[in-house]
């Protein structure tokens, strides 16, 4: 049995054969520092005129004068604001904003002209845009724990979770995990909302990638149930979920925005792209790694998420590919109620031994090394460079 099945996942930069990419890691996190405190200062900020809004504008619904509205007694202090500032309390690695920001950099961001409105090369549209990209991967991920019916997220309950518990100790009426659902559904509109109000005020250019990633976004999900639903199992279509729901909105996207808030050309954009296509691919398949063998102190999901959901998944591609006797017939129990805790289990350690983690994590490796390529094609500023370089190390060997 290898390590992998063994326990939890311990990634390491690598081609699966021993050997280390090409690529060398660079550190990001001195240059990022101010922009992300920029960035959380102006998801603060919104979130608190949301709260506002929700408590003292909205609390008078008949007018001036009249009495204020009862509060949500069944949520108690847990109104649905206050559980998207929760959430957004919780943390999280900001991968989007860093994108966004990297990709500002390389094209030379700080020194850019004609980049919108203000002087200073459109350093507070790559802020404004990676409020928005946090405020609308809060979306993502509330609706997510719906549609996966997770019961946890970055290691407390979901907020569908939270709201159904709510319902019960209230000793409400109707289903409690239809209330539950229904609450996360709104609480997920909600920061969609407000991610597009905060598009609004970006220039033409933006806003148009936005409205792309956005669609690009809710293809891949769509795709993703789908694919769950009829049992798909080929390499294609785990890839085109991949890219659509995972790479693009995570990494292609949002360093776009930074390279349209700098001005750059249609030469330097396209290599951009093509760096954030074959880094989303790798972002896509640590995902993929996590979902079966993540560690859950670390993910904040149970341990063999993904195969309990049935995720059309490039693991769950090569597992159709190379798995035999019982744990092929465990495998066709996988998104299924029937799959069970040891059948997770056999699984981990099947794949393991049938050397799929050495396959995805060689995947990974070339992936990484062709984003490199990418970046050498055209001249980008040397920061820029530097910090896309340690993003492509951060994303593909991530352990959450």
């Amino acid at each position: 049995m290898s390590a992998a099945a063994a326990g939890p996942l311990r990634a390491g930069p690598g081609r699966g054969d021993g050997s280390v990419s090409s690529l060398p890691p660079a550190s990001t996190g001195a240059l990022t520092q101010d922009y992300l405190a920029e960035v959380d200062r102006a998801l603060h900020d919104a979130i608190a005129r949301l709260v506002h809004t929700w408590r003292v504008e909205l609390a008078s619904p008949l007018g001036p004068g009249s009495p204020p509205a009862p509060p949500a007694d069944i949520l108690l202090d847990h109104d649905l604001p206050e559980m998207l500032q929760a959430l957004n309390g919780t943390g999280g690695k900001r991968i989007r904003p860093s994108m966004a920001y990297w990709g500002w950099v390389a094209c030379g961001g700080p020194g850019a002209e004609g980049a919108g409105t203000t002087d200073d090369g459109g350093a507070a549209h790559v802020v404004r845009a990676g409020a928005a990209l946090e405020l609308l991967h809060i979306f993502a991920l509330i609706h997510d724990d719906v549609m996966d019916e997770s019961d946890s997220r970055r290691g407390q309950p979901s907020v569908h979770t939270l709201a159904a518990q709510l319902h019960l100790h209230a000793g409400a009426r109707g289903d409690a995990r239809h209330f539950g659902e229904s609450i996360a559904v709104l609480v997920g509109d909600l920061a969609h909302a407000e991610a597009d109000h905060l598009v609004t005020e970006l220039p033409r250019p933006m806003r148009e990638i936005w409205r792309l990633l956005v669609i690009e976004l809710v293809h891949g999900q769509s795709r993703d149930l789908t694919g769950s639903a009829a049992g798909r199992r080929d390499l294609d279509h785990a890839r085109r979920v991949a890219r659509m729901k995972s790479g693009r909105y995570t990494v292609q996207r949002p360093l776009e925005l930074g390279a349209a808030a700098a001005g750059a050309s249609a030469e330097v954009r396209d290599a951009l792209l093509d760096y954030g296509e074959e880094v989303g691919e790798a972002f896509a398949l640590r995902d993929d790694l996590l979902g079966v063998w993540g560690d859950p102190r670390s993910t904040g999901k149970p341990a063999g998420d993904d195969l309990l959901s049935g995720k059309p998944t490039v693991i769950m591609a090569l597992a159709d590919e190379r798995l035999h006797g019982s744990a092929r017939r465990v495998l066709r129990r996988v998104g299924t109620p029937e799959l069970s805790p040891a059948d997770v289990t056999l699984l981990q350690s099947a794949l393991a031994e049938q050397g799929v983690v050495e396959a995805v994590e060689a995947r990974i490796s070339a992936h990484v090394r062709s984003a490199g390529e990418a970046l050498a094609r055209v001249d980008l500023a040397e920061d820029g460079v530097a910090g896309l370089t340690g993003m492509a190390h951060l994303i593909a060997w991530r352990d959450r």
